[in-house]
């Protein structure tokens, strides 16, 4: 007997998928948010009016949140996109794209206008200081290799959370370990073909023990390499979220005297790509780690770390 199968349901499926998963909740709350905003008000979601759309960001860009704090000018804009994308979804006609719209999205960037936040990249010393000051417990044992490999690896946080057991490829070579770790979805690869990673154990760092050391102390054989874990130890058999990488970074970041504030989840990240260049890594075997397709991303991240060394004043400052 056939399976049936609703093929509305099908389609919008197809078209969810395009989306990778922090996208769709992003999108998912932003158009929560539109909705409410218009029962509030009493006028339609979809189709919407552009001058509806454009008060809407206006008040959202204007009105602090539950934190005390204005929404930063990229979640309003990701608020937009989200009632774009539904009005795309159901082949009906964009507000966004209405020149009231326009201008209210550039009046609030003028406002709004500041530069991009960019957080500290954590440098292969801090690294080090901060694995020294893991506990020897299992939590502590946990967030050591998340700080390792997370850095060695150049990981997002959504890659570090989303890492299974069956991703792991490690080569036990008493004179050369080392590991191939397996990416199976990530911000450039939303088709999820997959992207593999080398990683040498080092002679300072040492990803692969701190990897190995967590999961032989956690008796992790299958699914989620790093779990989230009930109060005493006991593994819950789930994935962590990836807002608890920041929180563990952070942590550590502040147990050396950092500020924590100027620490993220993409610190780990940062701090690969940096320390990379300033030991004269190229650009191109920086990108075999960091998967980034455009080396001009990767370029800013070199010139920040180059911008002191051979500087143009050295003769006469």
């Amino acid at each position: 007997m056939l399976q049936s199968f609703n093929i509305n349901d099908t389609y919008t499926d197809i078209l969810s998928s395009v989306l990778a998963d922090n996208t769709r909740i992003a999108y998912d709350k932003g158009w929560h948010l539109w909705q409410r905003y218009c029962n509030q008000n009493n006028i339609t979601a979809l189709p919407a009016n552009p001058s509806d759309v454009a008060r809407f960001l206006v008040q959202t860009a204007t009105k602090p949140g539950a934190n005390g704090k204005l929404p930063a000018l990229g979640t309003v804009i990701l608020w937009r996109s989200a009632i774009n994308r539904k009005h795309v979804d159901q082949n009906a006609a964009s507000p966004t794209n209405h020149p009231e719209v326009a201008r209210v999205c550039k009046g609030l960037a003028r406002l709004r206008s500041a530069p991009p936040r960019q957080v500290k990249a954590l440098r292969e010393h801090h690294i080090k200081t901060m694995l020294d000051k893991c506990p020897d417990t299992l939590i502590g044992k946990r967030d050591a290799a998340i700080i390792a490999l997370g850095f060695a690896a150049a990981l997002r946080r959504s890659e570090i959370c989303g890492l299974t057991i069956d991703d792991l490829e490690i080569i036990d070579d008493e004179e050369r370990p080392r590991m191939f770790l397996h990416i199976r979805k990530s911000k450039t690869d939303q088709e999820g073909l997959g992207q593999k990673i080398a990683i040498p154990e080092g002679k300072k760092l040492k990803p692969i023990k701190y990897l190995q050391d967590w999961l032989s102390a956690a008796g992790i054989l299958s699914g989620p390499v790093f779990q989230t874990m009930f109060r005493g130890g006991k593994l819950r058999g789930s994935h962590m979220h990836p807002s608890d990488v920041p929180r563990i970074v952070k942590h550590y970041a502040a147990e050396i005297g950092l500020d924590a504030s100027e620490i993220a989840g993409h610190s780990l990240r940062a701090g690969f790509v940096t320390s990379a260049a300033v030991h004269g890594a190229r650009i191109d075997k920086i990108m075999e780690i960091t998967r980034h397709r455009n080396p001009a991303t990767v370029m800013k991240y070199i010139r920040d770390a180059d911008s002191l060394n051979d500087h143009a004043g050295d003769g006469f400052l």
